[in-house]
Formats: C-alpha cells, structure tokens, sequence
C-alpha cells in the first residue's frame, strides 16, 4: 500500500547533512559541534543526522552521544530536524540508545541493521520492529551493506514500510536505490555521493552526502537545480563537486571530512580511535581541490 502524505511527512525531503562530531584532545567539543550545527543550518540544509558514521557514532560513549545530540538540538532550536543515528550488534542495546535520546526533541532515528552478525531478513525486520517499538519517532532504515555484513533488500524495505513508523530509507546501493525509487512505498535518500545527481534527477526524496560538509552552498544548489529542472546546470556543478566527493572517501571516513574542516578553520582533523587522522597527501589533495570550487553561495538569498 503506497505512503500516505502524512508518513511522506514524518522526515523531510531533500539534503540531511550526517555531522561530524567534533573532538578536542579526545574530547567532544560541544562548542565547535553548536557551531557547525548552526553554519549548515544558515547554509540551507534541510536537516542533520548526528551519531551516524561520519560522526563516528559507534566509538562515542552513551553520555557522549547524549550530550552532542541535546547540543545540536539546542543550537539549532526547531530551526531544522536533527536525526540521530542508533546502531549495534544486540538488538536490547540498539533500544536502550533510544530509549535515552527519546527525551530530546528529535526528527527521528537511522538505523542500521545489526553490524558482524549477518542475520537474515527475518532478524533485520525483529531488529528494527523492535527499535520502533521503542519510540513514537519515525525511523529510516540505513542500508549500508560493506560496514554491516547484511543487505537490506528492496523486497524487505517495502515490508518493513508496511510498519507506520519505518518511512524512509538511506540506501547505499545504486541499484537498490534505482528499484526502490519505482515504487512509492518508502522515502529513499541516497547514501552514496557520487550517485546522488542521478538520484535526484529521478526525483529522489533527498540525499546524505558527507561531502557537503564542504560546501554545503554548493550542495544545496545542487538539490535546487535538481528540484526545479535545471538538469544541465546540475550536471556542470556536480562535476565541479566530483573530485572533492572523490578525495572525502580516499581515506576512511570521516577522517577526509575533518580534515577539510581543519582547513577551513571550522573544527579540528582529530578523529577518534583506532580511526587515524587523513594523511598529509591527501590533506593536500583536499585544500588543493576546495581551492578550486566556485565562489560561496547563499542559498537563502536565491
């Protein structure tokens, strides 16, 4: 059964930036995170995810989780939805972490299968049933199968969109992405930078790309020019995003982006680990091609 526009509703279409979490000598910074929350909001996204990968949410301690999430959500006010990412091996655990973040006035929750396990969809749909059982807030499911070990098909993303609070994807497969975009059955956000001109150009709900930590003007006109039918002028900024999107996952993530942050003098390279730090090659790289990237946008001025 199709969506109804109440569902569609629940998690805004278009870009959802998955923030960085900002250290300082090991520590969150709380400050620079507030800060950074309000630079992408004033740039024009239409919401953040914190606690996801980029934001190395896996190697955050419950408190630390806590306290970036009510910061964030702080800093920005209502201004824009913050979604927090909620993941791991036991199902109980994956609950506890929503049962803690509930109390903050989030959007609602991306949630990736069990990581290691490799269970089968029977064990993905007891996974996430469970989760939203948790919670009154919509979920979008994160299929991202080279960090989980497991797939979520389109077949079982329709079932799960059966459930009222399962309303979106963010698939990291292009050809999951192509299929599932068929059907009105659940929002589908890409995952994958460099297929996100071609999802939006078929009319995609929304993408979650970690470059636009970069440029978010940039990547917000990107989604305007999708939006409104300028398909060759998308076409010609995405291909002077390209080796940017490129370099952000020349190292492993989110080590490229915090280091273009480091040289932007918005927050500092560190990263948490067994993470390292972007090397000094591709640090280069990076300050070499936002060098070449057009002058600032502002979006809000359009």
């Amino acid at each position: 059964m199709p969506r109804t526009e109440t569902q569609r509703g629940t998690v805004t279409d278009g870009l959802w930036l998955p923030m960085v979490t900002p250290l300082r000598n090991d520590q969150v910074d709380l400050d620079a995170a507030q800060r950074l929350a309000l630079h992408y909001a004033e740039a024009g996204v239409d919401g953040l995810i914190v606690l996801g990968t980029t934001g190395e949410g896996g190697l955050l301690t419950d408190a630390e989780r806590f306290m970036l999430t009510a910061s964030v959500t702080e800093a920005v006010h209502g201004a824009i939805p913050v979604m927090a990412g909620v993941g791991g091996v036991a199902t109980h655990a994956v609950c506890e972490q929503v049962r803690r973040l509930d109390r903050l006035p989030l959007a609602g929750y991306l949630v990736p299968p069990p990581y290691y396990l490799r269970v089968s969809d029977e064990g993905i749909a007891w996974h996430m049933r469970s989760i939203a059982g948790h919670t009154n807030k919509p979920l979008m499911l994160y299929n991202v199968p080279k960090r989980t070990g497991c797939t979520i098909s389109p077949e079982l993303a329709w079932r799960l969109a059966a459930h009222p609070q399962i309303v979106a994807i963010k698939e990291c497969d292009p050809a999951n992405m192509r299929t599932l975009a068929m059907q009105d059955l659940i929002g589908v956000y890409c995952g994958d930078d460099a297929s996100m001109l071609d999802h939006l150009l078929d009319g995609g709900q929304g993408v979650v790309p970690a470059a636009a930590h970069v440029r978010p003007d940039l990547f917000v006109r990107l989604l305007q020019y999708a939006r409104t039918g300028r398909a060759d002028a998308a076409r010609a900024l995405f291909q002077q995003l390209s080796p940017l999107i490129a370099l952000m996952f020349a190292e492993p993530n989110p080590a490229p982006v915090k280091a273009a942050l480091a040289l932007l003098g918005q927050a500092t390279a560190e990263v948490r680990r067994p993470l390292m730090p972007a090397s000094k090659a591709l640090t280069a790289q990076i300050d070499a091609a936002m060098a070449l990237l057009p002058p600032v946008f502002i979006a809000k001025a359009a």
